[in-house]
């Protein structure tokens, strides 16, 4: 995927983002970044076809985005939200299995094959003995595991994930991190995803696997490359407006946010 000089706006008061360029390599994690309210959902929208550039363009495959058909761009690109509605008390297996409807066309009714992608997405998330319980009576680290093993059926070459740990205890957060660095080092799957968390970043680099970080600081980025250049005190400061320490213990790195730079 290719973002170029991509800028967006919702009306003519205030651009959310702009001059965004960003070229994702197969088999890596792009990390975005930034305080709310920076442009990173809007930027994935885009990317998910729900808004259309003001400027600049998106190519999948050397092909605009805009060109694509909404079936034919959930072939390339998954999604894992940061909150999931369970509207029905489905099994976890019609959820997953769900992630093959862009293959089913209008009418179509899965098949054999579709049934063995489900089961097999499902072992490799570590979720086989949930199969047959209804997801309405899941917790929340186990319906994130759920969602991704939905769009793991997908089999898309990139998924975009939208903070998809923001309401996960330390155990559920670490558990989903794990699962995505094993998909990324094992399937080559491209993923871009917005976190609050420069730390999660920094686990997933130590995980083995290319990692890239996109610091948005208003609507632009102010600096891209891997956490151990990026992500410093001084950057943390001048991005989120706090002062950290970076803490090291042989290659690993952690931040620990001390305070903000406001006077009470």
């Amino acid at each position: 995927m290719k973002i170029e000089n991509a800028s967006f706006s919702y009306d003519s008061s205030r651009q959310i983002f702009h001059n965004i360029n960003i070229q994702t390599v197969s088999g890596e994690l792009f990390c975005l970044m930034g305080r709310n309210g920076c442009g990173k959902s809007t930027l994935l929208d885009c990317i998910l076809g729900i808004h259309s550039l003001q400027e600049g363009r998106i190519l999948l495959a050397d092909k605009d985005i805009g060109t694509y058909k909404p079936m034919e761009l959930a072939r390339h690109i998954s999604y894992v939200p940061q909150v999931h509605i369970k509207s029905f008390p489905y099994k976890v297996k019609q959820v997953v299995l769900m992630g093959r409807t862009v293959y089913l066309g209008n009418l179509g009714v899965p098949q054999n094959k579709d049934k063995q992608i489900v089961e097999q997405v499902l072992a490799e998330v570590g979720i086989s003995e949930l199969a047959e319980r209804p997801y309405t009576q899941l917790s929340g680290g186990e319906m994130q595991l759920v969602v991704l093993a939905r769009a793991l059926a997908q089999t898309t070459p990139i998924i975009v994930m939208d903070e998809p740990t923001a309401h996960l205890d330390f155990y559920n957060e670490l558990m989903f991190l794990e699962k995505t660095a094993q998909l990324i080092l094992e399937k080559k799957r491209t993923v871009l995803m917005a976190t609050h968390s420069p730390n999660q970043a920094f686990f997933l680099e130590n995980c083995g696997i290319p990692v890239r970080v996109g610091l948005m600081y208003e609507g632009q980025f102010y600096a891209v490359g891997k956490p151990k250049d990026i992500l410093s005190t001084d950057n943390m400061h001048k991005v989120y407006g706090i002062e950290s320490r970076l803490l090291q213990d042989g290659g690993w790195r952690q931040l620990m946010p001390v305070r903000t730079d406001k006077e009470y």
